[in-house]
């Protein structure tokens, strides 16, 4: 799905796209936690060139997602369950914030794109289809930020985005996509009717799932 208001594919820089799609090989699990990392089958794997994929790997060592190791080289990071409250937690700040500029301040065409991304992951729940239902959330995900026009949140939020998305992966037989999908079209409507109430709202409702899910995984 092209979003007239963002840059296309093909004039966003190659490291930008390399970062996006090595991020999905790692949030899809086919980059297993605590695996070696290795660049040249990285450049294959994406059919993108090695500088584009080394500077993919220098930004993700810089979130913590790619971990550098002595004598090891680069690793893929373990999913810490310990920690991931944590994350959730100061997820949830950031998603506040993010939110109600989003409402605040997207355009026509950036209201209906929202939720055009949230109604084809309600599609693809009810059809059981993971894959498409995560290919609809980093949309959603990447028109809203693009939306709310607040860099400094966008770019402390996405680091914890991944954790939550590869995390959920790694466990989603302990979750219901139906579910996932309803909050967030709570938050997408909330966003796309302008109503700042209902999009913060929409956010704490998403940040509860993705709790309770944990919660679920770490008590199990």
């Amino acid at each position: 799905m092209h979003h007239p208001s963002r840059p296309s594919v093909a004039k966003r820089r190659a490291a930008d796209v390399a970062y996006d799609a090595i991020e999905a090989l790692i949030c899809t699990l086919r980059l297993t936690p605590g695996s070696p990392v290795n660049e040249a089958e990285l450049a294959e794997l994406t059919e993108m060139g090695r500088t584009p994929v080394r500077e993919a790997l220098l930004r993700m060592v810089s979130i913590g997602l790619i971990v550098q190791q002595p004598r090891r080289g680069l690793l893929v990071s373990n999913i810490d369950l310990a920690d991931h409250l944590d994350v959730i937690q100061t997820r949830r700040v950031l998603e506040h914030v993010i939110a109600a500029c989003a409402a605040r301040r997207a355009s026509a065409q950036e209201r209906k794109a929202i939720l055009a991304c949230a109604e084809r992951m309600e599609k693809a729940a009810v059809r059981g289809r993971l894959d498409a239902y995560m290919e609809a959330d980093r949309e959603l995900d990447e028109v809203t930020h693009y939306a709310a026009r607040n860099h400094s949140a966008v770019k402390a939020v996405t680091p914890l985005i991944v954790q939550c998305r590869r995390f959920w992966y790694a466990y989603q037989h302990e979750g219901e996509i139906k579910e996932g999908a309803r909050f967030h079209m709570e938050l997408a409507r909330g966003i796309a009717t302008g109503d700042e109430t209902a999009a913060l709202a929409g956010a704490d409702a998403l940040l509860d799932y993705l709790e309770q899910f944990a919660r679920r995984v770490i008590d199990n």
